[in-house]
């Protein structure tokens, strides 16, 4: 449990969901990398996890409400792998198309009661496989080097930690214009 949640807090992150058949086969595949990966499905992150005050939620929710308001429906191409390795072992699908309407949504999510300092730039992914051994990075880079998909992103999911497993608690749906 932490800390937010042993005060009545709660743990969240916002994330974009990668729906089937993409999402699928790229669960399957972290499956092979990494077995713990299957609690939340694929995904973009908007927020990493932070800790909010029980009382913080209502403003959270309504902060949410308003970006899904502002924010238009735009689509994603996932294309290829990357990693950041050196810097953190993760190896990644890569986020070609898209990547800049993910940036404008993570900053508009990121933004007033919910603007928090991040340790890394923002590069919106799908990680694959995270601190696991050499050959497991290796082999998730190689084994999805030639992977594409199309995904429209029409939402953005709250999640929040809760008994040690991530949960969907509100989706919002995003209804701006272009």
């Amino acid at each position: 449990m932490s800390q937010a949640q042993e005060a009545g807090g709660h743990t969240l992150g916002v994330a974009i969901d990668i729906p089937p058949p993409a999402g699928d086969l790229l669960d399957e595949a972290r499956s092979r990398y990494e077995p713990e990966a299957g609690e939340l499905r694929p995904h973009v992150t908007l927020l990493p996890p932070i800790d909010v005050d029980a009382e913080a939620m209502p403003a959270v929710l309504r902060h949410l409400e308003q970006v899904a308001r502002d924010t238009a429906p735009f689509r994603l191409t996932l294309s290829g792998t990357g990693t950041f390795v050196p810097v953190t072992r993760v190896v990644f699908v890569t986020v070609t198309d898209g990547a800049e309407d993910c940036a404008r949504l993570e900053a508009r999510v990121r933004s007033g009661d919910m603007a928090v300092e991040t340790r890394y730039p923002y590069h919106p992914h799908v990680t694959l496989a995270h601190d696991v051994p050499d050959a497991l990075l290796d082999r998730a880079l190689a084994d999805l080097a030639g992977f594409t998909a199309e995904v429209d992103v029409t939402a953005i999911r709250l999640f929040e930690r809760r008994s040690g497993r991530w949960e969907i608690i509100r989706e919002f749906v995003l209804t701006g214009t272009r």
